[in-house]
């Protein structure tokens, strides 16, 4: 997508051909400032603290992480070392785990004189993947936002919610959520997005940011402003990401997520849910049950970064002193509340015998 009217990925080799580059998303909307990765373990350190977030980006920087650590020692221990400090960084997010296992078995089976060349090559087979379903995934959801459009009255906006940041910045391009919006958008189609702030870090601000940047009309609204939109019929459609999706449907998301499908079920707003296969977590049945929730960093509920009256970037406390700060990171959305997945390959219910039809021919990489 693109940032003052330029391309440009998430990810990215240097011209010298092995350190790779990404956006500093701590910085965004902010401004626009590039990270040099150079190590396994600076590219351990992004993933953590989140330079780079979002399920699908994660992933391939994890895969160029271990091309980093395979260029530093391609030998068997170095491999394991760099696969298991890596899978560590973030604990909710499938596609970490199906990058890692993906690069992991292929290096496996390579000779250590080869890994490097390999490794590579693997990281960037899995960011240009990403881009070819992210675009995918964009052209199947347009076909919702078409039937919504002609069934609304001419020249009336398609007012779609989203709840966290699934555009480009969460994956190596296109989006999730966003992507289906952006192609909308290009067709011609009058849309409109609400734009959850969603905090805490307020990833909303990175939403508004994408969607500015192309021009797509929006309006970024506080999280709890949305089941009131949608009581008073102001809201066709949601669409929002996940980082893990189980085998029969439920939704792994950022945390306010399944609060917006209640409020969708409620007002009988469609809720749809966009996601490439790598997201869907095979082994997961009971999402609520069996997915492990990221717990952050209160800081991260107790400060908010933005702009100052002095034009500088300030990480401002708004919690009294010595108050303790949960900060849950997701939260599960059931498959009973997803009126359907938006995956590369269509649209299916959020059911088991659906997803195991879509994806019958999908295999499992092995675990390392």
């Amino acid at each position: 997508m693109k940032i003052n009217g330029k391309h440009q990925r998430t990810v990215w080799l240097a011209e010298d051909g092995f350190t790779v580059e990404i956006l500093d998303q701590t910085k965004l909307p902010f401004s626009v400032e590039v990270i040099q990765l150079t190590s396994m373990k600076l590219a351990a350190t992004a993933i953590r603290e989140m330079w780079v977030r979002g399920a699908p980006l994660i992933g391939a920087v994890a895969a160029y992480g271990m091309a980093l650590g395979m260029r530093e020692d391609p030998s068997d221990a170095n491999l394991q070392h760099c696969y298991d400090v890596l899978i560590a960084t973030r604990p909710t997010a499938i596609n970490l785990k199906w990058a890692l296992d993906r690069t992991y078995s292929e290096l496996m089976a390579q000779p250590s004189n080869q890994r490097q060349r390999v490794a590579y090559e693997k990281a960037a087979e899995i960011a240009d993947e990403d881009v070819e379903l992210c675009e995918s995934i964009g052209e199947h959801g347009l076909s919702i936002i078409k039937q919504i459009a002609a069934s609304k009255p001419q020249g009336q906006p398609v007012n779609i919610l989203t709840h966290c940041n699934a555009g480009w910045l969460a994956t190596v391009d296109w989006g999730t959520a966003i992507s289906p919006i952006y192609k909308a958008h290009e067709a011609g189609i009058n849309v409109h997005v609400w734009v959850d702030e969603t905090r805490p870090r307020n990833q909303g601000l990175l939403t508004a940011f994408e969607l500015g940047s192309h021009g797509v009309p929006h309006t970024l609204i506080a999280d709890n402003a949305g089941g009131h939109l949608m009581q008073h019929g102001e809201v066709d459609l949601c669409i929002v990401g996940t980082d893990r999706t189980t085998a029969k449907g439920d939704v792994c998301n950022k945390i306010g997520t399944y609060l917006k499908a209640l409020a969708a079920y409620d007002n009988e707003v469609p809720f749809y849910v966009a996601l490439p296969s790598p997201t869907i977590d095979w082994t997961v049945y009971d999402g609520v049950k069996e997915i492990p929730i990221e717990q952050r960093s209160g800081e991260e509920q107790s400060h908010v970064n933005g702009i100052d009256p002095e034009g500088k970037l300030s990480w401002v406390n708004t919690a009294p002193s010595g108050t303790e700060c949960g900060n849950y990171a997701f939260d599960v959305t059931p498959a009973k509340y997803v009126t359907g997945l938006i995956t590369e390959r269509g649209i299916c219910s959020a059911t088991e015998e659906a997803l195991a039809e879509m994806f019958a021919d999908l295999q499992q990489p092995e675990m390392a």
